[in-house]
C-alpha cells in the first residue's frame, strides 16, 4: 500500500470521527485563550471574584453540568491559584474529570491536592477516591494517552498509583488498603516476586493491623506458591511459601483461610518430592552418581510414603556400587 493512500485512509477516518454539528463551540478569553463548549451551551458563567466563580462552578456540578462546572473550577484556578476557593476548586475539577471518564486526570488532579494544598479539608476523601480509581484500574480499566485513546490496562500505572497513596499518607486509612493493592496489582502481572515484598511491607508496617497482617502473610505465602509453580528445580520457593503458611496458621489460627493454606503446604510438599526426584534423575543421567543419590535420599526424607519413595530406594540401591559416599 502506497504512502498517499494510507495518508488518505487516515484522512478519511479522521473526517469520520467529526461530529455532524459543528457550529465552531470555541471561545477566546484575554489571559485565559482557547476554550471549548458543546453546541447549546450558554458562555455566560464567568464571574469577576473567585468566591463567585467558584459558586458557580459548584452550582453547575449539582445540576450535572459537568462542561460548565469544569471550566470554572478552571477558572478559579488559573486566576486565583492562592486564593483561599484554589483547593475547592482543585477538587472539583477532580470530580469533573471522573465524570467524564478521565480517571488517570482526575487521580493527578486530586494529587495536586496532595501536593499544593495539603490543609485542605478534602484531603481524607481524597485519598480515597484516588484509591477507588487505582481499583477502577487494578480491575481492568483501559489507560489512556492524552487522557483520549484507550491504551489497554497497566499494572504498572495501576502499582504506582497505589504507591503514591501510599506515600501521601503511609498511615492514614487508606494506605494499608493501597499498599495490599500493590501486591495485587503485581500478582496480575505475575511478578510474584515483587508481589511477596509488596505484601511483606503491609505484613511489617501494619502489624497492629490484624485484618491486614493476615491478609498480607496469607498473600506472601500465595506469591510463593505460585512462583514456586514456575521454579520446577528450585525448592527453596517452595520451602519459603511452605515457611510462609506455616507463620500464617501459627499467628492467626482462626483465621478462615487455613485450610487453604493446609490444602497448599500438602501440594507443596508433593511439589518438593516431585522436584527432588527430577533433580536426582537429572543427576544419574549425567552420570553423576552421588549427586543422583543425595537427592533421591531427599525424597524420602520429604515424605517416606510419597509414590517417589519406594523408586527413590531401588535407585539408591541400584547406585550404590558406583557410590564414593559413605557407607555411614
Amino acid at each position: 500500500m502506497s504512502y498517499r493512500r494510507i495518508l488518505l485512509i487516515l484522512a478519511v477516518a479522521f473526517i469520520g470521527m467529526l461530529p455532524f454539528r459543528s457550529p465552531a463551540p470555541l471561545y477566546y478569553t484575554p489571559g485565559e485563550g482557547w476554550y471549548y463548549l458543546p453546541y447549546g451551551t450558554k458562555s455566560d458563567w464567568q464571574r469577576p471574584r473567585a468566591q463567585e466563580q467558584l459558586q458557580v462552578a459548584e452550582q453547575a456540578f449539582k445540576l450535572a453540568n459537568f462542561t460548565i462546572a469544569e471550566r470554572a473550577a478552571h477558572r478559579v484556578l488559573l486566576l486565583w491559584p492562592l486564593s483561599d476557593y484554589a483547593p475547592d476548586a482543585q477538587y472539583l475539577l477532580g470530580r469533573c474529570y471522573e465524570q467524564a471518564g478521565k480517571d488517570q486526570a482526575a487521580f493527578n488532579a486530586y494529587q495536586t491536592i496532595i501536593t499544593k494544598y495539603p490543609n485542605s479539608t478534602h484531603y481524607e476523601d481524597v485519598l480515597w477516591r484516588q484509591y477507588a480509581i487505582g481499583n477502577r484500574f487494578l480491575g481492568g480499566e483501559w489507560t489512556k494517552l492524552w487522557n483520549l485513546v484507550p491504551f489497554f490496562p497497566s499494572m504498572d500505572v495501576t502499582a504506582q498509583m497505589f504507591g503514591q497513596i501510599v506515600t501521601n499518607g503511609p498511615y492514614s486509612d487508606v494506605a494499608p488498603h493501597a499498599q495490599l493493592r500493590i501486591g495485587a496489582a503485581r500478582e496480575k502481572q505475575k511478578d510474584y516476586d515483587a508481589a511477596f515484598r509488596a505484601y511483606a511491607v503491609a505484613a511489617d508496617r501494619y502489624h497492629d493491623m490484624p485484618t491486614i497482617s493476615a491478609d498480607a502473610i496469607f498473600r506472601m505465602g500465595v506469591s510463593c506458591y505460585r512462583e514456586a509453580a514456575r521454579a520446577e528445580y528450585d525448592q527453596s520457593m517452595a520451602q519459603q511459601a511452605i515457611d510462609t503458611f506455616n507463620d500464617f496458621m501459627q499467628l492467626y489460627p482462626q483465621d478462615r483461610r487455613v485450610p487453604q493454606a493446609q490444602k497448599a503446604i500438602v501440594v507443596l510438599k508433593a511439589q518438593q518430592v516431585l522436584g527432588a526426584y527430577m533433580i536426582a534423575e537429572f543427576y544419574e543421567d549425567s552420570k553423576k552418581w552421588d549427586g543422583a543419590a543425595i537427592y533421591y535420599n531427599q525424597v524420602i526424607q520429604l515424605d517416606p510414603n510419597s509414590p517417589y519413595a519406594i523408586p527413590a530406594r531401588k535407585r539408591i540401591e541400584a547406585l550404590r556400587p558406583r557410590l564414593h559416599l559413605s557407607e555411614d
